[in-house]
């Protein structure tokens, strides 16, 4: 059973990942120094190096609450009921959510800190969830709905990177950029050609 001490420190802890979620959220990588969360937590300086750490113990703190949160995102969509076509329109549906929903924290994914351990653990999540659409696609191609001889690891890295290629375009610094209102249209297309690019067509 936790302490009063402990259960305090957990929620100082708490307070200041949020804080700096939230510095996140309003100005990006650059915005999330110690000091700083420090003065959105309402925290001593040393308090956050205490319960958190430095700021490269900060970005991988809130690298792994954005982990947690694209991972409940893409299980549920993975978990879905549906033949491979519904369940790969759901599973990209999923994942451009997250980033439409929780851009900043998609962005960290996409563009991580350069900080090793949370690159590792980025890649890791990365890895696992191309995983489960090369599952997927592998499930297409037994029953015959996808090109046999597309290979399910490479295609599921295509998609992936596909996917990122479009969703980007929400925070292009020129006219090309698409804000979250208005990418919705063009995120249907993508899933439309990219299930349509590995479906196998009729002999």
């Amino acid at each position: 059973m936790e302490s009063r001490t402990q259960r305090r420190a957990a929620s100082t802890r708490l307070a200041i990942l949020q804080a700096a979620e939230t510095l996140l959220t309003e100005g990006g990588l650059d915005a999330v120094t110690p000091e700083a969360v420090a003065t959105r937590a309402d925290v001593a300086v040393q308090t956050l190096y205490n319960r958190v750490g430095g700021r490269s113990a900060l970005l991988i703190a809130v690298a792994e609450r954005a982990l947690e949160e694209n991972r409940e995102y893409m299980d549920a969509a993975y978990a879905s009921d549906g033949d491979v076509e519904t369940k790969l329109r759901c599973v990209a549906a999923a994942y451009a959510r997250f980033a439409k929903e929780r851009p900043h924290q998609f962005r960290i994914l996409v563009e991580p800190p350069n900080e090793p351990e949370a690159l590792a653990r980025i890649a890791a999540l990365i890895r696992q969830q191309n995983a489960k659409l090369a599952a997927l696609i592998s499930r297409g191609i037994d029953e015959g709905w996808v090109h046999a001889d597309l290979h399910p690891e490479h295609a599921s890295t295509a998609l992936w990177a596909m996917m990122n290629g479009v969703i980007s375009l929400m925070w292009r610094p020129d006219s090309l950029r698409l804000d979250v209102d208005h990418i919705d249209d063009l995120l249907g297309t993508a899933i439309s050609l990219l299930t349509g690019g590995i479906k196998r067509r009729g002999d």
